[in-house]
């Protein structure tokens, strides 16, 4: 693999997911005082402001900060092209692979961020800021995964049972999809 390849493909799924997570952060009306919040705010806003002037949002769902995940998508597919062949590529499958990008990014940052709430409740000390915006984020899917299992002795399945949803719809998509799935 071409190195500058993976450096692109790393830089643009780290900040297709920060951009995702701003709009989870609003769809879950999060906690925009807390510093991390600002700190996905401020590495937005630059683009999503003068979007969401023009882009309306339907209900809570800012589909101006959608919009912009789903072209940095579609960038990431035609920038990786274009360095692997050595020119500028542009095909129309890019728009539903960007689709696809999309998707799985989403999926990711569920994981990671269930990932690090899981770790957190069994580090932290006490109610650290990103321990309460991954709270605020994951207790809605939580919640009732855990009302339907039954209580274990102080210990909380219910990240466990959403992970393994998560893989079971990782491999769903990819049997549906094909192996590009796999590659996004």
């Amino acid at each position: 693999m071409n190195p500058f390849v993976y450096l692109v493909q790393t830089g643009f799924d780290l900040y297709i997911m920060v951009v995702l997570l701003r709009v989870w952060l609003q769809w879950s009306r999060a906690d925009f005082y807390n510093p991390f919040s600002q700190f996905i705010v401020k590495a937005t806003q630059p683009i999503v402001a003068p979007l969401r002037r023009v882009i309306p949002s339907i209900g809570s769902l800012d589909m101006a900060t959608v919009l912009f995940a789903y072209v940095l998508c579609v960038a990431k597919f035609i920038i990786i092209i274009s360095i692997s062949s050595g020119g500028f590529s542009f095909e129309p499958s890019f728009l539903f692979l960007g689709l696809l990008a999309l998707l799985k990014a989403a999926g990711s940052l569920l994981f990671w961020v269930l990932l690090i709430r899981a770790i957190l409740s069994w580090v932290s000390q006490g109610r650290s800021p990103i321990e309460y915006v991954m709270h605020q984020l994951t207790e809605p899917l939580m919640a009732p995964v855990r009302r339907v299992l039954p209580a274990m002795g102080g210990l909380d399945l219910s990240i466990l049972v959403i992970f393994i949803a998560l893989q079971f719809a990782n491999y769903a998509v990819g049997s549906l999809v094909g192996n590009v799935w796999y590659m996004l």
